[in-house]
């Protein structure tokens, strides 16, 4: 009897001690599969942030470059002008020689630096059209924060209720499609402006459809005859409901009526381009 009670004892306590040890054996291999799933998201995670990382690196490598570039020449070293726009030293030194070639009662018209950057590069606009257009006072040049805007009267550019775009026209825009097409990245409105008079006939409904039309037709001269890209361009119609002056007078809506170009290019590239002419 007790050698009865003896192998029982025994062999119960083989049986649990087999239980345990299979319990063991399954939390551990749950635990195995739970640690090799962690370390393989682990390495995806890792590859991910390497990429990301590596990719850092080369826009830093980048921007590093460019400064450096920068910094090679003093010359070539980008200041700011008053807020309105970045040019290096060496355009800086040019707008001063150009600024001595301008008119000097216009130059002391001039209150700001900004003022003297626009006297600048209308100066040089002007000054690279034929002589007939160099003393044209229906060309203006405004910058405003890095926003060149260049107005062209009517009468440069159209007849009277015409949307049709006359020869004159052809030095002017020919010299914007070449400033447009120096940079991949400029965008260009055409605005166009009349005077309130009243216009309707066969082609024009009115001065909403008189301003747009003009608007489509520099644009559409700028793609088919001067190659600029058409994603570039955007044709608006202001009608006569932004004048510059009072339309209170032939002389005021002469001036109302007008075509406004708006790019905003590198101030460095237009500056240095026009000089180069």
């Amino acid at each position: 009897m007790k050698r009865s009670f003896t192998f029982i004892a025994l062999s119960g306590a083989l049986i649990m001690t087999s239980c345990v040890s299979k319990k063991k054996y399954v939390a551990l291999e749950q635990e195995l599969q739970d640690t090799r799933s962690t370390l393989q998201k682990t390495a995806v995670e890792k590859d991910e942030l390497e990429g990301k990382f590596a990719k850092i690196e080369a826009r830093v490598a980048d921007y590093n470059a460019k400064i450096n570039s920068l910094k090679d020449s003093n010359d070539e070293k980008m200041v700011m002008v008053e807020d309105v726009a970045a040019i290096s030293n060496k355009t800086k030194e040019k707008m001063k020689e150009t600024l001595a070639k301008v008119d000097q009662q216009k130059l002391q018209g001039a209150k700001s630096l900004k003022d003297s950057m626009n006297l600048a590069v209308s100066h040089n606009l002007k000054n690279s059209l034929s002589d007939d257009l160099k003393q044209d006072e229906d060309i203006s040049i405004d910058i405003d924060n890095t926003v060149v805007m260049i107005s062209i009267s009517d009468k440069m550019l159209f007849k009277s209720g015409s949307y049709r775009i006359s020869n004159k026209a052809d030095e002017v825009l020919k010299k914007l499609a070449d400033v447009i097409n120096s940079e991949p990245s400029i965008e260009v409105m055409v605005e166009g402006h009349t005077d309130p008079r009243t216009i309707s006939n066969a082609v024009v409904q009115d001065n909403w459809d008189l301003s747009v039309k003009r608007a489509t037709s520099i644009i559409r001269k700028l793609q088919s005859n001067y190659n600029v890209d058409p994603a570039k361009l955007i044709a608006s119609g202001r009608s006569s409901y932004k004048p510059l002056v009072e339309n209170d007078s032939e002389e005021n809506m002469a001036i109302n009526r007008r075509t406004r170009i708006v790019l905003l290019p590198n101030m460095d590239k237009f500056f240095a381009m026009l000089s180069s002419n």
